[in-house]
Protein backbone atom coordinates (compact mmCIF):
# COMPACT_ATOMS: atom_id res chain seq x y z
CA UNK A 1 0.00 0.00 0.00
CA UNK A 2 1.29 3.32 -1.06
CA UNK A 3 -0.57 6.31 0.53
CA UNK A 4 -0.07 9.77 0.17
CA UNK A 5 -1.12 12.70 2.82
CA UNK A 6 -1.15 16.29 1.94
CA UNK A 7 -0.75 19.05 4.41
CA UNK A 8 -0.06 22.46 3.24
CA UNK A 9 0.50 26.06 4.59
CA UNK A 10 1.04 26.28 8.65
CA UNK A 11 4.19 24.56 10.88
CA UNK A 12 1.10 23.30 13.24
CA UNK A 13 -0.56 21.98 11.08
CA UNK A 14 1.94 19.75 9.46
CA UNK A 15 2.92 18.92 12.83
CA UNK A 16 -0.23 17.93 13.72
CA UNK A 17 -1.04 16.25 10.46
CA UNK A 18 2.39 13.97 11.16
CA UNK A 19 0.04 11.83 13.69
CA UNK A 20 -1.34 10.02 10.35
CA UNK A 21 1.89 8.75 9.55
CA UNK A 22 2.75 6.86 12.61
CA UNK A 23 -0.79 5.59 13.54
CA UNK A 24 -0.40 3.88 9.56
CA UNK A 25 2.36 2.57 9.89
CA UNK A 26 1.65 0.73 13.23
CA UNK A 27 -1.49 -0.69 11.50
CA UNK A 28 0.10 -1.35 7.97
CA UNK A 29 3.77 -1.97 9.02
CA UNK A 30 4.29 -2.18 4.59
CA UNK A 31 2.96 0.51 4.07
CA UNK A 32 5.08 3.18 1.81
CA UNK A 33 3.80 6.73 3.20
CA UNK A 34 4.66 9.93 1.51
CA UNK A 35 3.86 13.91 2.45
CA UNK A 36 3.47 16.50 0.51
CA UNK A 37 3.67 19.85 2.32
CA UNK A 38 5.03 23.26 1.78
CA UNK A 39 9.01 23.30 1.98
CA UNK A 40 9.60 25.83 5.06
CA UNK A 41 7.56 23.56 7.19
CA UNK A 42 10.43 20.28 6.38
CA UNK A 43 12.22 20.87 9.63
CA UNK A 44 9.80 20.39 11.90
CA UNK A 45 8.87 16.79 10.39
CA UNK A 46 12.67 16.25 9.68
CA UNK A 47 13.55 12.51 11.19
CA UNK A 48 9.98 11.60 11.32
CA UNK A 49 10.60 7.40 11.30
CA UNK A 50 7.66 6.89 10.24
CA UNK A 51 7.65 9.30 6.97
CA UNK A 52 9.55 7.31 4.05
CA UNK A 53 9.18 10.15 1.64
CA UNK A 54 8.56 14.34 1.28
CA UNK A 55 7.32 16.07 -1.56
CA UNK A 56 8.05 19.63 -0.99
CA UNK A 57 5.15 22.10 -2.52
CA UNK A 58 6.93 26.23 -2.99
CA UNK A 59 4.41 28.02 -3.10
CA UNK A 60 5.80 30.57 -4.97
CA UNK A 61 7.16 28.45 -7.92
CA UNK A 62 4.85 25.85 -7.81
CA UNK A 63 1.79 28.16 -8.03
CA UNK A 64 2.69 29.43 -10.83
CA UNK A 65 0.31 27.75 -13.98
CA UNK A 66 2.96 25.57 -15.78
CA UNK A 67 4.02 24.05 -12.54
CA UNK A 68 0.58 22.17 -12.68
CA UNK A 69 2.01 19.75 -15.41
CA UNK A 70 4.94 19.01 -13.14
CA UNK A 71 3.09 17.65 -10.62
CA UNK A 72 0.61 16.02 -12.92
CA UNK A 73 3.33 13.92 -14.15
CA UNK A 74 5.16 13.37 -10.58
CA UNK A 75 2.11 12.60 -8.84
CA UNK A 76 0.99 9.94 -11.75
CA UNK A 77 4.48 8.58 -11.91
CA UNK A 78 4.18 7.65 -7.90
CA UNK A 79 0.85 5.56 -8.51
CA UNK A 80 -0.57 5.82 -5.22
CA UNK A 81 -2.95 4.04 -3.32
CA UNK A 82 -5.01 6.08 -1.27
CA UNK A 83 -4.43 9.91 -0.95
CA UNK A 84 -5.16 11.73 2.41
CA UNK A 85 -6.12 15.38 1.73
CA UNK A 86 -5.92 16.93 5.35
CA UNK A 87 -5.53 20.32 3.98
CA UNK A 88 -9.07 19.79 1.77
CA UNK A 89 -8.87 23.28 -0.32
CA UNK A 90 -9.43 23.39 -4.26
CA UNK A 91 -5.47 23.89 -4.97
CA UNK A 92 -4.59 20.34 -2.76
CA UNK A 93 -7.89 18.64 -3.94
CA UNK A 94 -6.65 19.38 -7.63
CA UNK A 95 -3.34 17.86 -6.54
CA UNK A 96 -5.19 14.54 -5.01
CA UNK A 97 -7.11 14.15 -8.60
CA UNK A 98 -4.00 14.55 -10.35
CA UNK A 99 -2.60 11.43 -8.72
CA UNK A 100 -5.17 8.81 -10.26
CA UNK A 101 -5.35 7.61 -7.15
CA UNK A 102 -8.16 4.72 -6.79
CA UNK A 103 -8.92 6.09 -3.09
CA UNK A 104 -9.03 9.97 -2.58
CA UNK A 105 -10.27 10.95 1.26
CA UNK A 106 -10.72 14.38 2.56
CA UNK A 107 -13.00 16.15 4.47
CA UNK A 108 -16.77 17.34 3.45
CA UNK A 109 -17.07 20.31 2.24
CA UNK A 110 -19.70 21.26 -0.85
CA UNK A 111 -17.25 23.06 -3.00
CA UNK A 112 -13.76 19.85 -2.93
CA UNK A 113 -17.06 16.83 -2.43
CA UNK A 114 -16.50 16.12 -5.76
CA UNK A 115 -12.43 15.59 -6.30
CA UNK A 116 -12.82 12.78 -3.71
CA UNK A 117 -14.01 9.01 -3.35
CA UNK A 118 -14.88 9.44 0.67
CA UNK A 119 -15.38 12.37 2.67
CA UNK A 120 -16.03 12.54 6.46
CA UNK A 121 -17.82 15.45 8.53
CA UNK A 122 -15.47 16.76 11.06
CA UNK A 123 -16.54 16.66 14.41
CA UNK A 124 -17.82 19.16 16.61
CA UNK A 125 -17.14 17.67 19.79
CA UNK A 126 -13.93 15.98 20.95
CA UNK A 127 -14.26 12.61 22.78
CA UNK A 128 -10.78 12.97 24.41
CA UNK A 129 -8.00 15.82 25.24
CA UNK A 130 -7.03 15.40 22.45
CA UNK A 131 -8.95 18.52 21.05
CA UNK A 132 -10.55 18.65 17.29
CA UNK A 133 -7.57 19.50 15.08
CA UNK A 134 -6.46 15.97 16.40
CA UNK A 135 -9.47 13.56 16.55
CA UNK A 136 -10.50 15.03 13.08
CA UNK A 137 -7.64 14.23 11.89
CA UNK A 138 -7.77 10.57 13.02
CA UNK A 139 -11.27 10.54 11.36
CA UNK A 140 -9.89 10.63 7.89
CA UNK A 141 -7.98 7.46 8.65
CA UNK A 142 -11.49 5.44 8.58
CA UNK A 143 -11.12 5.32 5.42
CA UNK A 144 -8.53 2.94 4.60
CA UNK A 145 -9.70 0.79 7.68
CA UNK A 146 -11.54 1.08 10.95
CA UNK A 147 -9.21 -0.10 13.94
CA UNK A 148 -7.16 3.38 13.96
CA UNK A 149 -7.29 5.33 17.68
CA UNK A 150 -9.36 8.23 18.00
CA UNK A 151 -6.12 10.07 19.06
CA UNK A 152 -2.53 10.15 18.80
CA UNK A 153 0.14 12.52 20.26
CA UNK A 154 2.07 14.68 17.85
CA UNK A 155 5.76 13.91 18.63
CA UNK A 156 9.57 15.88 17.02
CA UNK A 157 12.61 13.78 16.73
CA UNK A 158 16.06 15.96 17.85
CA UNK A 159 18.80 13.99 16.96
CA UNK A 160 21.29 14.09 20.06
CA UNK A 161 23.74 16.18 18.63
CA UNK A 162 21.45 19.11 17.78
CA UNK A 163 20.26 18.91 21.73
CA UNK A 164 23.63 18.87 22.75
CA UNK A 165 24.44 22.00 20.62
CA UNK A 166 21.23 23.96 22.10
CA UNK A 167 22.89 22.95 25.27
CA UNK A 168 25.98 24.09 24.79
CA UNK A 169 24.63 27.35 23.59
CA UNK A 170 22.73 27.87 26.51
CA UNK A 171 25.35 27.58 28.83
CA UNK A 172 27.72 29.62 26.69
CA UNK A 173 25.24 32.28 27.46
CA UNK A 174 24.85 32.06 30.46
CA UNK A 175 21.70 30.35 30.97
CA UNK A 176 22.07 28.23 34.46
CA UNK A 177 20.23 24.92 33.67
CA UNK A 178 19.59 23.68 37.24
CA UNK A 179 17.18 26.99 37.46
CA UNK A 180 13.64 27.76 35.45
CA UNK A 181 14.04 28.27 32.00
CA UNK A 182 10.96 29.60 30.37
CA UNK A 183 10.28 30.17 26.64
CA UNK A 184 8.35 33.28 25.77
CA UNK A 185 5.96 33.25 23.00
CA UNK A 186 6.01 36.77 22.33
CA UNK A 187 4.38 37.14 18.91
CA UNK A 188 1.49 35.59 17.27
CA UNK A 189 1.84 34.51 13.58
CA UNK A 190 0.34 37.98 12.82
CA UNK A 191 -0.85 41.08 14.28
CA UNK A 192 -4.13 40.06 15.04
CA UNK A 193 -2.67 37.06 16.81
CA UNK A 194 -0.14 38.67 18.94
CA UNK A 195 -1.15 39.19 22.66
CA UNK A 196 -1.25 43.04 23.16
CA UNK A 197 2.99 43.33 23.99
CA UNK A 198 1.97 45.72 27.05
CA UNK A 199 -0.11 43.07 28.24
CA UNK A 200 2.23 40.26 27.36
CA UNK A 201 4.72 42.47 29.62
CA UNK A 202 3.01 42.37 32.55
CA UNK A 203 2.36 38.56 32.16
CA UNK A 204 6.30 38.53 31.86
CA UNK A 205 6.52 40.33 35.03
CA UNK A 206 4.33 38.07 36.90
CA UNK A 207 6.45 35.08 35.44
CA UNK A 208 9.51 36.44 37.08
CA UNK A 209 7.61 37.72 40.24
CA UNK A 210 6.53 34.20 40.93
CA UNK A 211 9.13 32.22 40.27
CA UNK A 212 12.34 33.95 39.32
CA UNK A 213 12.55 31.79 35.94
CA UNK A 214 15.26 33.39 33.58
CA UNK A 215 13.29 33.93 29.87
CA UNK A 216 14.05 33.78 26.25
CA UNK A 217 12.28 35.23 23.48
CA UNK A 218 10.96 32.74 20.46
CA UNK A 219 11.53 35.53 17.50
CA UNK A 220 13.19 35.54 14.18
CA UNK A 221 15.71 38.71 13.47
CA UNK A 222 13.26 40.63 11.32
CA UNK A 223 11.43 40.91 14.65
CA UNK A 224 13.77 41.90 16.48
CA UNK A 225 12.66 45.44 17.07
CA UNK A 226 8.94 44.11 18.35
CA UNK A 227 10.71 42.12 20.43
CA UNK A 228 12.62 45.41 21.60
CA UNK A 229 9.86 46.87 22.47
CA UNK A 230 8.41 44.47 24.56
CA UNK A 231 11.49 43.97 26.55
CA UNK A 232 11.32 48.14 27.21
CA UNK A 233 7.82 47.50 28.60
CA UNK A 234 8.77 44.89 31.30
CA UNK A 235 10.05 46.11 34.81
CA UNK A 236 13.68 46.16 35.48
CA UNK A 237 13.64 43.32 37.39
CA UNK A 238 12.00 41.51 34.51
CA UNK A 239 14.61 42.64 32.27
CA UNK A 240 17.84 40.96 34.62
CA UNK A 241 15.90 37.69 33.66
CA UNK A 242 15.76 38.39 30.01
CA UNK A 243 18.38 36.75 27.59
CA UNK A 244 17.33 38.48 24.83
CA UNK A 245 20.27 37.12 22.03
CA UNK A 246 18.98 33.33 22.97
CA UNK A 247 16.95 32.53 19.96
CA UNK A 248 16.55 29.94 17.75
CA UNK A 249 18.68 30.64 14.38
CA UNK A 250 16.49 28.13 12.65
CA UNK A 251 13.56 26.26 13.25
CA UNK A 252 15.37 22.89 14.44
CA UNK A 253 17.50 25.13 16.98
CA UNK A 254 14.56 27.24 18.11
CA UNK A 255 12.60 22.91 19.07
CA UNK A 256 16.46 22.38 20.45
CA UNK A 257 16.54 25.19 22.60
CA UNK A 258 12.69 24.54 24.01
CA UNK A 259 13.54 21.22 24.92
CA UNK A 260 15.54 22.41 27.92
CA UNK A 261 12.64 24.46 28.67
CA UNK A 262 10.53 24.66 32.00
CA UNK A 263 7.71 25.57 30.01
CA UNK A 264 6.57 27.48 26.88
CA UNK A 265 4.23 30.68 27.58
CA UNK A 266 2.87 32.74 25.11
CA UNK A 267 0.68 33.72 22.11
CA UNK A 268 -0.80 30.02 20.92
CA UNK A 269 0.31 29.20 17.27
CA UNK A 270 2.98 26.74 15.97
CA UNK A 271 5.54 27.31 18.80
CA UNK A 272 3.02 26.12 21.40
CA UNK A 273 2.38 22.68 19.22
CA UNK A 274 6.19 22.32 19.09
CA UNK A 275 6.47 22.24 22.65
CA UNK A 276 3.67 20.20 23.03
CA UNK A 277 5.14 17.56 20.78
CA UNK A 278 8.62 18.37 23.02
CA UNK A 279 6.58 17.31 25.64
CA UNK A 280 6.85 20.57 27.42
CA UNK A 281 4.38 22.30 29.54
CA UNK A 282 2.78 25.42 27.76
CA UNK A 283 0.46 27.76 28.75
CA UNK A 284 -1.21 29.75 25.37
CA UNK A 285 -2.61 32.90 24.90
CA UNK A 286 -5.41 32.57 22.08
CA UNK A 287 -6.15 34.85 19.66
CA UNK A 288 -10.30 36.30 19.82
CA UNK A 289 -10.93 34.95 16.37
CA UNK A 290 -9.02 31.41 16.88
CA UNK A 291 -12.32 28.43 18.41
CA UNK A 292 -9.85 27.02 21.11
CA UNK A 293 -11.98 23.69 20.68
CA UNK A 294 -10.01 23.37 17.38
CA UNK A 295 -6.64 23.78 19.03
CA UNK A 296 -6.63 23.45 22.70
CA UNK A 297 -4.86 20.15 21.80
CA UNK A 298 -3.96 17.54 24.98
CA UNK A 299 -5.06 20.38 27.33
CA UNK A 300 -5.18 18.82 31.16
CA UNK A 301 -5.33 22.05 33.68
CA UNK A 302 -1.99 21.14 34.98
CA UNK A 303 0.52 20.79 32.19
CA UNK A 304 -0.91 22.44 29.59
CA UNK A 305 -3.50 25.12 29.82
CA UNK A 306 -5.13 28.03 27.85
CA UNK A 307 -7.12 31.11 27.94
CA UNK A 308 -9.39 32.57 25.62
CA UNK A 309 -11.64 36.02 25.63
CA UNK A 310 -14.21 33.51 25.67
CA UNK A 311 -13.65 32.05 29.05
CA UNK A 312 -14.00 34.95 30.93
CA UNK A 313 -16.91 36.65 28.15
CA UNK A 314 -18.77 33.57 27.06
CA UNK A 315 -20.99 36.05 24.74
CA UNK A 316 -18.08 36.22 22.35
CA UNK A 317 -18.46 32.16 21.17
CA UNK A 318 -21.73 33.61 19.91
CA UNK A 319 -20.28 36.18 17.63
CA UNK A 320 -19.37 35.56 14.27
CA UNK A 321 -15.83 34.72 13.12
CA UNK A 322 -15.24 37.72 10.81
CA UNK A 323 -16.50 40.34 13.38
CA UNK A 324 -14.11 39.01 15.77
CA UNK A 325 -11.54 38.84 13.52
CA UNK A 326 -12.04 42.90 12.24
CA UNK A 327 -11.95 43.52 15.46
CA UNK A 328 -9.27 41.46 17.27
CA UNK A 329 -7.59 44.32 18.86
CA UNK A 330 -10.49 45.47 20.59
CA UNK A 331 -11.58 41.35 21.94
CA UNK A 332 -7.46 41.39 22.98
CA UNK A 333 -8.11 44.75 24.78
CA UNK A 334 -11.00 42.96 27.30
CA UNK A 335 -8.55 40.30 27.86
CA UNK A 336 -6.45 42.04 30.52
CA UNK A 337 -3.60 40.42 32.07
CA UNK A 338 -5.21 40.10 35.41
CA UNK A 339 -8.38 37.43 34.68
CA UNK A 340 -5.23 34.81 33.21
CA UNK A 341 -3.18 35.72 36.44
CA UNK A 342 -5.35 32.99 38.60
CA UNK A 343 -4.56 30.43 35.86
CA UNK A 344 -0.88 31.47 35.26
CA UNK A 345 -0.07 31.23 38.96
CA UNK A 346 -1.30 27.70 39.31
CA UNK A 347 0.38 26.58 35.84
CA UNK A 348 3.45 28.10 37.59
CA UNK A 349 3.34 26.34 40.66
CA UNK A 350 2.97 23.17 38.68
CA UNK A 351 6.01 23.59 36.26
CA UNK A 352 8.00 26.39 36.93
CA UNK A 353 9.75 24.67 39.98
CA UNK A 354 9.11 28.10 41.76
CA UNK A 355 11.47 29.98 44.41
CA UNK A 356 12.46 33.21 45.78
CA UNK A 357 13.28 35.37 42.49
CA UNK A 358 17.20 36.18 42.51
CA UNK A 359 18.44 39.69 44.47
CA UNK A 360 18.64 42.30 42.18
Amino acid sequence: MKILIIQQKMIGDVLTSSILFRAIKKQFPKAVLHYLIHKHTLPVVKNNPFIDHFLQFDPEEDSKPLAILRWRRELKAQQYDAVIDVYSKVGTAILAVLTKAPIRISYDKWYTRKFYTRTFKPKKKSKTNAGLAVENRMLLLQGIGQNFPVEMKPEIYLTSEEKEKAKQRLLADGIALEKPLIMCGILGSSETKTYPLPYMAQVLDFIVEKTGAQLVFNYIPRQVEAAGTLYDLCKPETQKQIFFDIFGTSLREFMAITSFCNALIGNEGGAVNMAKALDVPTFAIFSPQIKKGNWGIYEDGKRHISVHISDFRPEVKLLPRKQIRKKSAAFYELLRPSLIFAKLDLFLAEVANPGEPEPS
